[in-house]
């Protein structure tokens, strides 16, 4: 755990010692703020809640995670610093955790800073708060799910773009594979069970039951499982690839 979170702190202040952290902290906090006000039309709807902004986090994170994740292991490679960090004296899980929990850390920095939306809803109404904390418990995992799948990706290449768009494709399956567009292609053919096994891999159908603040249990342990097993591949991939 040591070693985890000296990686973890190494990688946080990676993030922090360049413009880009600050730069995706703006872009994120713009984009919560115009999708939550504008195109969620938050005043017209005329209820103290926070659903117009809770309802455009799997298209912000479909976007704006790959972002981060793509250089978590694709630099590495690029800039041949891979072997180096191999040589520590630290385990590969360890080092494959302590990247994720950075990144992970950094995304609930960014989205800790939109609680001045929370307060501004708590001004206008008086809204079911413990919803509020639900729907961004249900936010940090989901954005878990999107980075882990994305550090996975990452790990296969050197090239960062790539990784980033193979990881919006990757990513946007699991974000849409519980609605009808996704759905209506296989109900011709495929069996009731099998329907029901691909929309539960959706993240908007998992999250959104935590933004209802229905705290079932399935839905923790999708997106728990979902990024253990996302960061178990990374592990066989990196290990597989150190020498490319």
């Amino acid at each position: 755990m040591k070693n985890i979170i000296v990686i973890t702190k190494r990688e946080l202040y990676g993030y922090f010692a360049t413009p880009v952290a600050y730069v995706f902290l703006v872009i994120f906090l713009l984009l919560a703020g115009l999708f939550t006000f504008y195109l969620g039309s938050f005043y017209e709807r005329g209820q103290a809640d926070l659903s117009a902004f809770f309802d455009w986090h799997p298209w912000l994170y479909l976007f704006l995670i790959p972002a981060i994740a793509m250089r978590l292991w694709a630099e590495e490679r690029k800039n041949g610093t891979i072997e180096l960090l191999m040589t520590l004296p630290i385990t590969l899980m360890q080092a494959v955790l302590g990247k994720f929990f950075a990144a992970w850390v950094f995304t609930a920095i960014a989205l800790f800073f939109t609680f001045p939306i929370w307060i501004t809803v708590n001004y206008l109404g008086n809204p079911d708060n413990g919803v509020i904390v639900s729907s961004y418990c249900g936010s940090l995992l989901m954005a878990g799910g999107y980075l882990a799948i994305g550090s996975c990706i990452s790990s296969l290449t050197r090239n960062q773009v790539i990784a980033f768009v193979v990881g919006i494709a990757v990513c946007f399956l699991f974000t849409v594979s519980g609605m009808p567009i996704v759905l209506n292609f296989f109900s011709s053919w495929a069996p009731q069970a099998l329907l029901d096994t691909i929309a539960s891999f959706s993240f908007i159908t998992n999250f959104m039951d935590m933004t209802r603040g229905v705290i079932d249990l399935r839905n923790i342990i999708f997106f728990i499982s979902l990024i253990v097993g996302a960061l178990f591949l990374n592990v066989i991939f990196i290990n597989k690839n150190k020498g490319l």
